[in-house]
């Protein structure tokens, strides 16, 4: 119909628009670890870093299945820990380093950040070493070699955060996927779980147990872990329940890995097939090739990838100690140079490279306190947290956990020490 000599326009649909076109399946699968990753999976490659591998090996080598509780008790503990540490990023939108320098005394802060340096740099030797020993097993490299190709990887692995939070979260998941998958291999290959009921009655018999129980608890709580993930948590604008479920999820999965190591080689190494002549990483190497060579591969991977990982988050919480404690920072290189150097040092001298990482783990335990202690009081503080400060309940336990932690920390300092 027409009106006033206008004819009518037919209106034509827009035509709809193309769909996205699909992408390959390698594409999809990190996109997937993007969304999913959050601050939980990175401060999680701590809990799986060579000072792990030594402890929970030589616990399972020299005690079987006893000591499993204390991974368990340990694992939990962390979580509590870790998810204090995310809340109080979370609800303040400030680091740990940053809450204390605002709280405390200067001179107090000077302490702390110069304290919380040394325990970053102590980390970044454990991974360095971790990661030139995996090296020369799989590589026959050299170990000073191994341990610049290490260094060289923490710069790219750090390279990834300017380009994107969520690309650097999703390399260090894909990075402890490959951990995850090779203890996998590992523990269905010799049925590591089949004894494993036992090792959960809670007991300490046995030479030396009580020491390499204090070994692993204190290789669990790292105080670089607890700065790392305040910072993280700090600037991810997700709900508390959010942190909850990345936090279990992502520590769950490297309680699986310690649990792993310690029944592997309660499996493989107990009853005294273990070469105690031998550095123990060493040692365990060739214990597991007795079996098949992709035991020994499986074990020396794991390793490599675990230290690697760690080393660039050591570096990482470097960083984020200095700019918390003092506002001021350095280049990421520069930092990667600096901490590198007293692990080519070690690298370079005669003696267990075992050795050097449990003595690193020894300097990390003077850390604990001096970062769990201020975590517990600030998010304890109605003032600061609000509606989110911590029940009672949870100070306690956060208060008993600080305690342990210390005191068995305590006992292994005592140890070396006293002979």
């Amino acid at each position: 119909m027409e009106e006033d000599g206008v004819r009518p326009v037919d209106v034509v649909a827009p035509a709809p628009a193309p769909a996205p076109p699909t992408p390959p399946p390698g594409v999809a699968v990190v996109r997937g670890l993007r969304r999913l990753c959050g601050p939980g999976v990175v401060v999680a490659v701590a809990y799986v870093d060579p000072g792990n591998f030594a402890t929970n090996t030589e616990a399972g080598a020299s005690l079987g299945v006893r000591l499993l509780w204390v991974v368990v008790v340990a694992s939990a503990a962390a979580m509590l820990v870790q998810y204090l540490a995310a809340k109080a990023g979370s609800v303040t939108g400030r680091s740990l380093p940053e809450l204390c320098r605002d709280r405390y005394p200067r001179g107090v802060n000077r302490f702390l950040w110069v304290q919380a340096e040394i325990v970053s740099m102590a980390t970044d030797v454990a991974e360095v070493l971790g990661a030139a020993v995996a090296l020369s097993l799989l590589l026959g490299l050299p170990l000073p070699v191994g341990g610049l190709l290490a260094g060289a990887f923490g710069v790219g692995l750090l390279a990834l955060r300017p380009q994107g939070r969520r690309r650097f979260e999703a390399a260090v998941a894909a990075l402890l996927l490959v951990v995850l998958a090779c203890y996998v291999y590992q523990v269905l290959t010799v049925g590591a779980f089949a004894g494993a009921a036992a090792g959960l009655q809670p007991s300490l018999a046995g030479q030396g147990a009580a020491l390499l129980a204090a070994g692993i608890v204190g290789a669990t709580v790292m105080p670089h872990a607890i700065y790392v993930h305040s910072s993280l948590a700090s600037s991810h604008r997700i709900p508390l329940r959010t942190h909850r479920f990345d936090i279990v999820a992502s520590l769950s999965a490297a309680a699986f890995v310690n649990v792993s190591i310690l029944l592997v080689a309660a499996t493989v190494l107990s009853g005294g097939r273990l070469d105690e002549a031998s550095d123990t990483l060493t040692a365990a190497y060739e214990g597991f090739g007795a079996v098949g060579a992709g035991m020994a591969a499986a074990f020396a991977l794991a390793l490599l990838v675990a230290g690697l990982a760690a080393s660039g988050v050591g570096t990482l919480a470097g960083d984020i100690v200095m700019a918390g404690f003092v506002r001021r920072r350095i280049p990421l290189v520069t930092r990667r140079l600096l901490t590198l150097g007293p692990a080519m040092v070690v690298l370079c001298l005669p003696g267990s490279t075992t050795q050097a990482l449990v003595l690193s783990q020894v300097v990390l335990s003077f850390g604990v306190p001096f970062a769990l202690l201020p975590l517990v009081h600030i998010t304890a503080d109605r003032a600061l947290m609000g509606r989110q400060v911590n029940r009672r309940l949870t100070t306690v336990l956060a208060v008993v956990i600080t305690l342990l932690v210390c005191a068995l920390n305590a006992a292994v300092i005592s140890a070396l020490f006293t002979g």
